[in-house]
Parts: C-alpha cells; sequence; structure tokens
C-alpha cells in the first residue's frame, strides 16, 4: 500500500473515531453545545491532522521494525 493511501486512511479513522465520541457524548450527557457542521468540520481538521501526521511519522515507524 502507497504511502498517501495510508496516509488518507488514517486520516478518515481518526475522523470518524472523533465522530464516534461526539455521537457518544451526546447519547450520554445530552447537548454538546456545538451543532452538528460544527462537529463534522471538526472532524475534517483532525482527519486532516491525523493524515499528516500519520504521513510524517510513517518511515521513521517503518525503520524502527528493521535491524
Amino acid at each position: 500500500m502507497s504511502r498517501s493511501r495510508s496516509a488518507i486512511l488514517w486520516g478518515l479513522v481518526g475522523a470518524l473515531a472523533f465522530l464516534v465520541l461526539v455521537q457518544g457524548y451526546r447519547l450520554a450527557v445530552g447537548t454538546l453545545g456545538v451543532d452538528v457542521f460544527t462537529s463534522f468540520g471538526l472532524a475534517v481538521l483532525i482527519g486532516a491532522v491525523v493524515a499528516v501526521a500519520s504521513y510524517l511519522a510513517e518511515p521513521r515507524l517503518a525503520s524502527k521494525g528493521r535491524t
């Protein structure tokens, strides 16, 4: 799998995990104080940050397994 494709998938996982946490909080507590569109915007931002971080960290993590 290519490095960029892997990073995009990790970003998607990060964004979906954030949305799951937001939904769980709303179910457990009630209102969150932000609307749905803001939650989606934050999820996109978090997904982008996770994708960039995983793209930058992948070579270092891959080299850790090789001796």
